[in-house]
């Protein structure tokens, strides 16, 4: 049946069905963070070439490892609304067409950051690639924890881009690990609960599917949203910006606390959407106003 179905599908569709493969959102966000990381991790003037070299092939990788996590969990992809319409459920694209295709993304991508930056890039990108894979993925079916576990592969991005320009891991980088460590919760907690009986009928343990009146859950982005605040101050402090960013990063982080004790109030899924749309502006504007106070407005 499923091999009927790729056959009936049209070339369109089947190469549409490889962008969904790499989850495009997901690879956004991977390209903002390697950039920030690589050039904020640079000292003298950027090497541009290197650094289009560092986000495309770190780029591959999370497309990669996206691609496979679709193989991964394509049956309980077939199990969730959301989910049912994507490339394997769907039978647009065969399994075997999904693994091969983030295999070879990932090995590009990994190949590209050895040899165009230096090892500890290349190794950062594979440990991102395992963690996700080999301890994330299968978590979701047993613990609410997993979130966590999936929040540090998740926040390696800048430090593969810090370690691709400077060829070591400084204070700074690992105040850019912490900064989207921390904003993953309020963000994915946000997607979770919108989506909860989708994942609780999947068998999926986000914490808003064993928490059902949201009380740990809201507790949870709100505690998380208020630690991004002194967590993302620590930027000026290490010298990565200065003063602008610090009142910048100040009023972004009390007004997404403010989103959140709003969502909270009322736990309804249209103010989650808004919350998430609310942490989608955030983590861009952050970094921008870093990059900024760092190449632009200092002295």
């Amino acid at each position: 049946m499923t091999a009927t179905r790729v056959a009936a599908a049209s070339p369109l569709a089947r190469s549409m069905g490889y962008v969904a493969l790499t989850k495009p959102d997901v690879s956004f966000l991977v390209v903002i963070t390697t950039l920030a990381g690589y050039a904020l991790g640079s000292v003298g003037p950027l090497d541009w070439g290197r650094m289009t070299h560092t986000v495309l092939a770190t780029t591959l990788v999370a497309a990669g490892t996206s691609a496979l996590n679709h193989y991964l969990e394509r049956d309980s992809d077939a199990r969730m609304r959301r989910t049912a319409s994507r490339p394997l459920p769907s039978g647009v694209l065969l399994p075997a067409e999904a693994l091969w295709f983030g295999s070879a993304l990932l090995v590009v991508g990994v190949v590209d950051l050895l040899l165009s930056t230096n090892a500890l890039a290349a190794l950062l990108a594979v440990a991102t690639t395992v963690t996700y894979l080999g301890i994330y993925t299968p978590l979701k079916m047993r613990t609410t924890l997993a979130t966590a576990v999936g929040a540090i592969p998740g926040a390696v991005p800048p430090l593969i881009g810090w370690a691709a320009a400077s060829g070591s891991l400084e204070a700074g980088a690992w105040v850019l690990f912490a900064i989207l460590f921390l904003w993953q919760f309020p963000h994915f907690h946000a997607i979770a609960w919108m989506y909860r009986e989708d994942y609780a009928r999947a068998g999926i343990q986000m914490l808003p599917v064993v928490d059902p009146e949201g009380r740990a859950t809201f507790s949870q982005i709100l505690l998380t949203a208020a630690a991004l605040i002194p967590v993302s101050l620590l930027a000026a402090v290490t010298g990565l910006a200065g003063v602008r960013y610090f009142f910048g990063a100040l009023v972004l982080g009390l007004m997404l606390v403010e989103v959140c004790v709003w969502a909270a109030a009322s736990k309804s899924n249209a103010r989650a959407k808004w919350l998430m749309h609310a942490t989608v502006i955030h983590l861009p504007l952050l970094l921008a106003l870093m990059i900024l106070d760092r190449f632009w407005w200092s002295p």
